[in-house]
């Protein structure tokens, strides 16, 4: 894993040498890699973050989350159990209730998500238009 450290620009430096010797890459094996593949669903931050408070029901995220089915949501929550990053938790109830809830590395992801949430203040507009620009053919 590279040995990122937050420089005082709020930038990533990247001083690990990869497997060919070059600072600044990341191996095949690199567990950042891991991380971004880990947050790489479109709906896998809005849901981690939405669990942010505590344990929920599948109703009451996509209640809280906008725009999201019920079929996207339950493979969702699926792929972050597989995963580990959270937990369901079934109450033998009549009716059936579950919960699911961040584990220890769910919450570990809260503050990359806020370090995510930062930078799209400063930079949505950015490449929101430089989208529109390369939408139009400037």
């Amino acid at each position: 894993m590279p040995d990122d450290t937050m420089n005082d620009t709020g930038t990533m430096n990247d001083t690990t040498p990869t497997r060919a010797g070059t600072v600044g890459g990341f191996a095949a094996d690199c567990q950042t890699r891991l991380a971004l593949d880990l947050l790489s669903g479109t709906w896998t931050g809005v849901v981690l973050w939405t669990l942010r408070d505590g344990p929920l029901r599948p109703r009451h995220l996509r209640d809280r989350i906008g725009g999201i089915s019920h079929k996207v949501l339950t493979g969702t929550l699926r792929r972050l159990e597989q995963n580990g990053l959270v937990t369901r938790r079934r109450y033998a109830e009549a009716p059936p209730r579950v919960e699911y809830e961040l584990t220890g590395p769910g919450r570990g992801m809260l503050e990359p998500l806020a370090a995510l949430g930062r930078w799209t203040e400063y930079y949505a507009d950015e490449v929101l238009d430089a989208q529109e620009r390369a939408l139009s053919g400037r």
